[in-house]
């Protein structure tokens, strides 16, 4: 069975709240943050947009991992790795209809200002699907906005990155689609960076057990149906100043001359479009889950049993990771932790707890450290490694790295064990 892309098919069983209408600059923040661990989906329209919005569709785990259709993590990272490994084909279907042409361009969109150095109104839950001479990707950008047409797209040095340079150089531009305001699942196999050349929508349809899309109205590129919004445009060689912008570890991210992105049609549609909060639970989810599940594989391949993973919001959902494993020798800790930092190279710091310990239970975790772990001998650094970009007290992405083995050193020697009591 296909199933539909969009956001009306995961919030149907769900308490969705209008906010009425939000003034763009602050006030959108303010209801996300309320509302961001809340039993509910907010449901708001941005001030002067033609679209609908909502925020927080996955910023618990539990909307999270129902938007997988699983149970738990493990089958969630199960699912993950398997989509990425064994990508669907796509079905294509002819124009759904629906869709209109709006004369303001991206004014239309749900552009927000979130916090209060900021560069400017920002598009924060929309992807650009490029093809180029055979190769396509889709992936999460921020876009600031700049007038109606046009919008600046911080564009990372990955794969988005490589075709636009490739097509720059024969053609001085690069066609793209933007999509926004699709179901989770899809924006979840678009934040899984595979391979170049293995298509993230061949991702998302594994996960969603089939992805009807259709052409784009201009360039042909696939958009799930369903979607919200879709802008018809060029990655040009223009490059204006973007930024600052809040960065997923809520710190700005710094001014960088990016490429402009201008839109040649601009369609709506009358289902949700999206917004995420950056630096908010949902970012985390969507940026840090796929990692999380990757980090789960490494471990896994080294040690009994991984228990549970977790990429902690006090690290930005990114930085630091909390692994509860089982081990049969004392040294498997320490491979844990070397296997962690090769699953996701941006990990700064990881603590490996034993089974009885609960990463989600962060006093759990301290009693752990404090009772289990001696500096001398418990302690893995790895001086000048390639890390994340993203941390400010990093020289340039180089840092240092810190594992801390929290886990019984003797098996089986009774003066480390948890008390318990029956009830």
């Amino acid at each position: 069975m296909v199933s539909s892309a969009s956001i009306e098919t995961f919030t149907r069983k769900y308490n969705i709240e209008d906010y009425g209408v939000l003034d763009p600059v602050y006030e959108v923040t303010r209801i996300l943050k309320k509302t961001e661990e809340k039993d509910l989906i907010p449901a708001f329209n941005v001030k002067g947009t033609s679209t609908t919005s909502v925020g927080n569709l996955v910023s618990t785990r539990k909307r999270l991992l129902e938007a997988l259709g699983v149970e738990n993590e493990e089958e969630a990272y199960k699912k993950i790795l398997n989509a990425v490994e064994n990508p669907k084909e796509l079905t294509w279907i002819g124009d759904p209809g629906g869709y209109r042409s709006v004369d303001k361009g991206f004014k239309s969109l749900p552009f927000a200002k979130f916090f209060e150095k900021d560069g400017g109104l920002y598009l924060t839950a929309a992807f650009i699907i490029a093809c180029w001479k055979g190769v396509c990707n889709a992936s999460i950008h921020r876009m600031m906005y700049i007038d109606e047409r046009r919008v600046a797209v911080r564009i990372v040095p990955r794969h988005l990155y490589k075709l636009y340079n490739d097509a720059v150089k024969e053609e001085g531009r690069l066609p793209v689609t933007v999509v926004l305001g699709v179901h989770p699942a899809v924006l979840v196999a678009v934040s899984t960076s595979p391979s170049l050349g293995q298509f993230e929508l061949g991702v998302a349809s594994r996960l969603l057990n089939g992805l009807e899309v259709f052409p784009s109205p201009v360039h042909g590129n696939p958009v799930p149906v369903g979607a919200g919004a879709i802008v018809e445009g060029y990655l040009t060689a223009e490059r204006v100043e973007e930024g600052p912008f809040t960065d997923i570890l809520m710190l700005y991210d710094k001014v960088r001359r990016e490429p402009v992105l201008y839109a040649e049609k601009v369609f709506v549609s009358d289902n949700y479009t999206h917004v995420i909060l950056p630096g908010g639970r949902e970012h985390m989810h969507l940026m840090g889950f796929p990692r999380e599940a990757q980090i789960w594989a490494s471990v896994s391949r080294v040690v009994p049993r991984v228990y549970k993973v977790r990429l902690s919001p006090g690290g930005g959902g990114w930085l630091h990771a909390i692994i509860s494993i089982e081990k049969n020798h004392d040294g498997d800790a320490k491979n844990a932790i070397m296997a962690a930092f090769a699953g996701h190279p941006s990990l700064k710091h990881v603590v490996v707890v034993d089974g009885d310990i609960d990463p989600d239970n962060y006093e759990m975790v301290e009693w752990a450290i404090a009772t289990r772990f001696q500096a001398d001998r418990d302690l893995v650094v790895i001086k000048n490694a390639r890390g994340s970009t993203l941390d400010p007290s990093a020289d340039n992405g180089f840092t240092a790295k810190m594992g801390i083995d929290a886990t019984v050193p003797r098996k089986g020697d009774p003066h480390f064990e948890r008390a318990k009591w029956p009830g």
